[in-house]
C-alpha cells in the first residue's frame, strides 16, 4: 500500500492557523533598502542666487529704521553700530520702547544665510515683530 498511512488513529494533518510573516519581511526589507537609497537623493543642495524683487517698491516712512548686515558679519541701526547680543537694547533706546515699530533689515549679497537667520531671530527675541525686508529694484 505505498508510502501513505492508514486510516486509523489521529494521523490527520492538522490546520495550520499562523500567519507566515516571512514575506512579509522580506518585502519591508526591500522598501527600506529602496527608501534609504532615494532618500538623499531628493534633499540635494542647491547653490542658488536669489533674483531681485519686481514689485513695486513701497513708500519709505520719513525716519525709517534700518538694521543692516554688513559683510563682515557687524550690524548697524541706521549709521550706528549695533552689535548682536545687545540687538534688542540698541532698538529699544532707538523706539523708546515701542515694539510695534516696523523696522527694515538690509543684509549684503554676501552675508550668510545663518546670519541672516540669526539677525531675524534676535528680532524675534527683542521683541520686534514687524520687520520688512528691504531688497535691490530690478532692471
Amino acid at each position: 500500500m505505498g508510502g501513505f498511512p492508514s486510516g486509523g488513529g489521529g494521523d490527520e494533518l492538522a490546520e495550520l492557523s499562523e500567519i507566515n510573516v516571512t514575506p512579509f519581511i522580506d518585502v519591508m526589507l526591500v522598501l527600506l533598502i529602496i527608501f534609504m537609497v532615494a532618500a538623499p537623493l531628493s534633499s540635494v543642495d542647491q547653490r542658488i542666487e536669489l533674483p531681485a524683487s519686481s514689485a513695486k517698491p513701497a513708500p519709505r516712512p520719513d525716519k525709517p529704521l534700518i538694521v543692516t548686515l554688513q559683510p563682515d558679519r557687524s550690524l548697524l541701526l541706521g549709521d550706528k553700530p549695533a552689535p548682536l547680543a545687545r540687538l534688542g537694547e540698541v532698538l529699544d533706546a532707538a523706539t523708546g520702547g515701542r515694539r510695534d515699530t516696523p523696522l527694515f533689515f538690509q543684509a549684503d549679497r554676501a552675508a550668510a544665510y545663518e546670519d541672516v537667520m540669526a539677525v531675524m531671530d534676535a528680532l524675534r527675541a527683542a521683541g520686534y515683530l514687524q520687520v520688512g525686508l528691504v531688497g535691490r529694484e530690478a532692471g
